[in-house]
């Protein structure tokens, strides 16, 4: 007699509804879509959607259908053209307030979205868009961080009333790349004094005093490493933030390796436009022009006065700054793009240090010019030597010069500035800095035809291969290949919902992943059958040859599948990019093929042999 428990018949059978319902919405395809959100955050409500439906049938825009999602509108079309012509629309209307992104809109009822059922999304790979590895430069976080240093420096020596001749870097060890500070100090100083100002900017540090006579920092090992995992994470933080401005649906960025940071946009396609803009280290300083030297001189020279720095206004004229720096892009808390009397300027709002750091210089400079220099860290290919280098370079320009009248308040505009430079700064200055250059090492721009083409090709694949297996299952296993074929069928259902539930990115890797798992759940079955057939060689009655089937086989099964799950696992926690996602989908498909092959084949055979009934024959090939 062949019994399996009635809990674990509904147990299978709750799982495989459930898992229908969740898999159910990938059946139902996209459309294009445009995604309009608030800058501000804040939700969308009917007001502002029926705005916007006014403001494109305007255009003649069809919109096949609308909703709020998460406080997103969301416009869905019936082709590319109409989405892109939304999108120019609404960036050239509602630019200041909301922010449009391309995206994609399930056809799905509503019903299934107001449950929150979604498809699973898809990669890059599939999608279109563009895919970015960025390499950070940890050794010029260091660097940035003594900038940082040098600047905290002179203001708390300057606050302290202590006079030092110069602040320059200096490399204690033998890897090449500078590690600390060394500030010269005129004859007689109170070495001791300057050391205790110091402390105040960062208690933390290890200052010496040297001849000379001078103070010396330096930063230790686990200091220069602390910096360089700030400055992969800050990175990964900051992209995040300008990939967020440029109004990108769904994307990705995350860590890769030791110093790499991998950048995945769906839907985009002007990559350089949107390089430029995601590896810009671009920000502003405020500083108070040396009145008392010559510009001209310390070009003829070649040399700026000590506490100066020579630089370039925007017509090519030189200026004399100071090398204090009153206020710096990191103290600022809020930049918008805005248009003034004297033209297009970013409104600037500074947190409490910066605002009164500006309260303080103003107070006592009243009548004298205050610069703001605009800053650009890049990189440019050079000749060394008859060969192409990449080497770092920094553009510092004076965009404005301006009388102090008053004493500046937290918020102020900054002008001399084109209307693109100005939207571009405020993205920048509202994203962070970066705490480290970084350099594309690996860019694939894939097409939206490209990317329906690999899923055509991926899907036809996967069709091939399973109806390739359905076929040889029921011709050598009769009526047990019929149930091992809806047991594959279930597979692939529970497969698709988990990743639909786990949002799960599907690559074309992972179509070859759920093939793999299709093979895997055959093999278990092919194990199971066998199995039964050697117990019925053996003369035992044919419902006992199913259960010592599948006794028997369990440990086999278990034994292959877990080797297999250890080795996805190790992909997943290791691997990146389509390896990681190959594995996700192997790992998941051992365990659906688990249950299936062993939970779901039991109950249907079964139903079909258990029971009271008398069993003569097995139909098993």
């Amino acid at each position: 007699m062949l019994e399996f428990p009635r809990w674990k018949y509904v147990l299978v059978t709750l799982v495989i509804l459930v898992a229908l319902l969740f898999a159910l919405p990938n059946m139902f395809g996209e459309d294009p879509a445009l995604q309009v959100e608030r800058k501000n955050r804040e939700p969308m409500d009917d007001f502002a959607r029926q705005t916007i439906e006014e403001l494109l049938h305007k255009q003649q825009i069809t919109i096949e259908r609308d909703y709020i999602d998460n406080g997103r509108l969301v416009f869905a079309f019936n082709d590319v053209a109409a989405q892109l012509k939304a999108r120019d629309t609404v960036d050239a209307t509602l630019a200041d307030v909301d922010r449009a992104a391309l995206s994609t809109a399930s056809r799905a009822p509503a019903w299934m979205r107001r449950l929150g059922l979604k498809a699973m999304p898809l990669g890059l790979d599939l999608r279109g868009g563009l895919y970015l590895l960025y390499q950070v430069d940890v050794n010029g976080a260091v660097s940035q961080l003594l900038e940082s240093y040098e600047q905290s420096f002179r203001r708390s020596l300057t606050e302290a009333k202590l006079t030092f001749s110069d602040i320059a870097p200096i490399n204690s060890g033998a890897s090449g790349n500078a590690d600390g500070l060394r500030i010269t100090l005129p004859a007689q100083s109170d070495a001791a004094a300057v050391v205790e100002a110091l402390r105040k900017v960062d208690n933390s540090l290890n200052f010496r005093s040297v001849s000379g006579p001078a103070v010396e920092m330096v930063l230790t090992p686990a200091q220069i490493k602390a910096r360089e995992d700030y400055a992969l994470e800050q990175n990964r933080t900051t992209l995040m933030n300008r990939v967020n401005e440029l109004g990108v649906s769904e994307p990705i960025v995350q860590r890769q390796g030791l110093d790499r940071i991998n950048v995945q946009l769906p839907g985009v396609q002007n990559s350089a436009e949107v390089k430029d803009l995601l590896g810009k280290v671009a920000t502003l300083e405020f500083r108070l022009v040396d009145t008392q030297d010559s510009p001209v001189q310390a070009e003829e020279s070649g040399h700026a006065p000590l506490g100066a720095k020579l630089y370039k206004r925007k017509d090519g004229s030189s200026i004399l700054l100071k090398r204090e720096v009153v206020v710096t892009g990191d103290e600022l808390t809020q930049a918008t793009s805005t248009t003034t009397n004297e033209g297009p300027a970013v409104s600037i709002k500074l947190d409490a240090r910066g605002a009164e750091s500006m309260q303080r210089t103003t107070r006592l400079n009243v009548g004298k010019p205050l610069a703001v220099v605009y800053i650009e860290k890049s990189r440019r290919l050079v000749e060394v030597d008859g060969k192409s280098v990449e080497r770092e370079t920094n553009t510092e320009t004076v965009i404005n010069v301006a009388t102090i009248r008053g004493v500046f308040g937290p918020q102020f505009d900054v002008t001399g500035l084109m209307a693109a430079e100005a939207r571009d700064l405020s993205l920048l200055l509202r994203s962070g800095s970066l705490a480290a250059p970084v350099d594309v090492v690996e860019e694939r721009a894939i097409g939206p035809s490209l990317g329906q083409e690999n899923i055509d090709k991926g899907v036809r694949a996967l069709e091939l291969g399973m109806l390739a297996v359905f076929v040889f299952m029921a011709l050598y296993y009769h009526a047990f290949g019929l149930v091992a074929d809806l047991v594959l069928l279930a597979n692939v259902v529970l497969l698709t919902a988990l990743l639909s539930l786990l949002r799960a990115s599907l690559s074309l890797p992972g179509i070859a992943g759920i093939i793999l798992t299709v093979g895997i759940a055959v093999d278990a079955n092919v194990l199971i059958y066998e199995r039964i057939r050697e117990e019925l060689r053996n003369g035992v009655s044919p419902q006992a040859a199913i259960r010592a089937g599948f006794d028997k086989a369990f440990s086999a099964i278990a034994d292959s599948n877990v080797t297999a799950l250890i080795s996805g696992l190790a992909l997943w926690v290791i691997g990146t990019g389509a390896i990681r996602g190959f594995a996700i989908v192997l790992t998941l498909g051992i365990a659906t093929s688990m249950f299936t092959s062993l939970m779901g084949s039991r109950a249907l055979i079964s139903l079909l042999y258990g029971g009271r009934r008398k069993v003569l024959r097995l139909s098993i090939g």
